[in-house]
């Protein structure tokens, strides 16, 4: 039986989306070592010597969860620059949601998240013919809402006391999500905005 949605490469000028594999942990502890990722503690970046874990967990969730984990490549240089995923996915209702996104400090805010947002909601929508894509974030990840906003998403709302964190904090998740009818002009804003976005390097 075919699932709804199967490990794939989606590949751009600037950006390659691989599905992960235990193999790029050590990759992925050098990409989260640029800006020390793992400090920003509301984020679930892996901390050092925490990689094989991560990849471990994210692949369960793969087989058993329904969800799609990909490390990003930066094609100019060949190097793993972060990771992200289909996840929540809801074939009945032909929605899914991508996050577990972050990127090495020296790629944050150029063409490289523009475009694998792109790549990703481009094969949900078109391909997978997806009826409504979230993204969720951490209510004190400030940078990510504003990132999500710019994207043409639009916030559905916040779930208060949505989950509980590693260190026993309790987190407010924000919503938002693209529908189907949205995305021609979202896809358009994404193409204009990797057209002008800072080149991936």
């Amino acid at each position: 039986m075919t699932r709804f949605i199967e490990p794939i490469t989606l590949r751009g000028a600037h950006a390659t989306l691989e599905p992960l594999a235990h193999e790029h942990a050590s990759a992925l502890r050098a990409a989260a070592a640029d800006g020390e990722l793992w400090r920003l503690w509301y984020t679930s970046v892996p901390a050092p010597g925490r990689e094989d874990a991560y990849v471990a967990a994210a692949l369960a969730m793969r087989e058993h969860e329904h969800a799609l984990p990909f490390v990003v490549r930066h094609n100019a240089y060949g190097e793993v620059v972060g990771s992200t995923r289909y996840f929540h996915v809801d074939p009945p209702n032909r929605r899914l949601e991508i996050g577990h996104t972050w990127y090495a400090q020296r790629v944050q805010r150029t063409a490289v998240n523009t475009e694998c947002k792109l790549l990703l909601l481009t094969h949900a929508f078109e391909t997978l013919r997806c009826i409504a894509v979230e993204f969720r974030t951490h209510w004190f990840n400030f940078a990510s809402r504003a990132a999500i906003e710019r994207l043409g998403a639009k916030q559905d709302g916040v779930l208060r006391n949505h989950q509980v964190m590693a260190d026993g904090s309790r987190r407010d998740t924000v919503v938002f999500s693209i529908v189907d009818a949205e995305w021609p002009a979202v896809r358009a804003h994404l193409r204009h905005r990797l057209d002008r976005a800072r080149p991936a390097g």
